[in-house]
């Protein structure tokens, strides 16, 4: 692989909305870094890669393993020497329940996944992406106020804070920071939230994906 490889870590790479911006920045000629849990999605995300003819290298990890987050940006450090472009689509969606019977595990993951492993990938990434002049891209999802949905709106709540706090430190020394709002779209994790919804009104997220790239790379 040569210095002029344009290399996209994707978390969340093996379903939704991950899954589907992999495959669109593969198509655009990306080498995929593809981030998940599920070994499973991630090798069907390898497979449909490779028979479009994109590169990609699989990372089965837990977003909230500060270890392996911090080895796997040393390993991009050393192989390449940044990251043109962080797509970070992991969540974590616990359970609807009252905000009042919120199980203690669940608040948990969700800080860990949602909050703590979102600062501390913009911590070990940012230095990565700067130096490739390249872009970090989070994604919205305002579901405060929402019945049922506490954990989760909390937990995005303070996802996009820390996103917009980044966006304003890093507006004249880079890298470039986007915070994107897609639309509601066919995943599991929606479907999880909003059960029985007419699935055939909501945006695939490959088309949200491909709508996407023009705010991602104009």
């Amino acid at each position: 692989m040569n210095e002029q490889t344009k290399l996209a870590l994707v978390t969340g790479a093996s379903r939704g909305l991950g899954y589907a911006m992999a495959l669109e920045l593969g198509k655009r000629g990306y080498h995929i870094m593809a981030l998940a849990r599920s070994q499973g999605g991630l090798e069907e995300l390898a497979d449909a890669l490779d028979a479009i003819g994109a590169p990609s290298t699989l990372v089965p990890l837990d977003l909230s393993d500060d270890m392996g987050v911090q080895r796997m940006c040393l390993a991009i450090h050393e192989r390449w020497g940044k990251l043109d472009l962080l797509v970070h689509c992991a969540v974590h969606a616990a359970p609807l329940s009252p905000v009042s019977h919120v199980g203690e595990k669940d608040l948990d993951r969700s800080i860990a996944v949602n909050i703590r492993a979102t600062q501390r990938l913009m911590g070990m990434a940012e230095s990565l992406v700067r130096a490739a002049s390249g872009t970090m891209v989070y994604f919205r999802d305002d579901m405060g106020g929402h019945k049922f949905q506490s954990t989760y709106g909390m937990s995005k709540a303070a996802q996009a804070a820390l996103v917009e706090t980044q966006i304003a430190e890093s507006a004249e020394i880079g890298p470039r920071v986007l915070h994107l709002s897609p639309k509601p779209m066919a995943t599991a994790t929606r479907a999880r939230f909003y059960p029985g919804e007419d699935r055939g009104k909501l945006a695939s997220p490959a088309d949200e994906a491909a709508r996407l790239m023009a705010e991602i790379l104009p």
